[in-house]
């Protein structure tokens, strides 16, 4: 179906320590779980309110499992971005259950690491490690003598 996108861009923290295992091809496949929060106050009561919103993650590109492999730890600061996809599974009693779940694929999707570079901790944090779209340091401001 051409006209149509499916990406997902989120920014939360992981709720316990990724887990990464090796598939039957020798690859590897990491998955989480990371938090995504609102808070607003309620205009009735005038007490603060909160949602939190959980969201399944499974990375395939090796690269981006070892970024996570060597920085990213329950409570770590991540924005992701990847695309939805629905998988149907067989439970233990033999029901059909679907997982919804935010995949980053071998050769697309992002992970990039928001918390701070912290001196006493070997992590890496600021600009973060992308799977494509590396930024070089430096001035990137435009040119002012563009004719338009």
């Amino acid at each position: 179906m051409s006209g149509s996108l499916n990406k997902v861009l989120l920014i939360g923290h992981l709720g316990k320590d990724p887990e990464i295992r090796s598939m039957g091809n020798g690859g590897k496949v990491c998955s989480f779980s990371i938090a995504t929060s609102e808070s607003w106050k309620d205009k009735q009561s005038g007490e603060r309110r909160d949602k939190t919103e959980w969201h399944n993650i499974v990375i395939f590109n090796e690269h981006l499992i070892k970024v996570v492999e060597n920085y990213v730890k329950k409570g770590s600061k991540i924005y992701i971005e990847g695309a939805l996809q629905t998988r149907k599974w067989t439970d233990r009693e033999g029901n059909e259950r679907y997982t919804t779940e935010v995949v980053l694929q071998r050769f697309n999707g992002t992970l990039t690491l928001l918390d701070k570079r912290d001196s006493s901790d070997n992590q890496q944090g600021g600009y973060g490690n992308q799977s494509r779209d590396h930024q070089a340091p430096g001035n990137h401001d435009l040119d002012d003598d563009i004719p338009f």
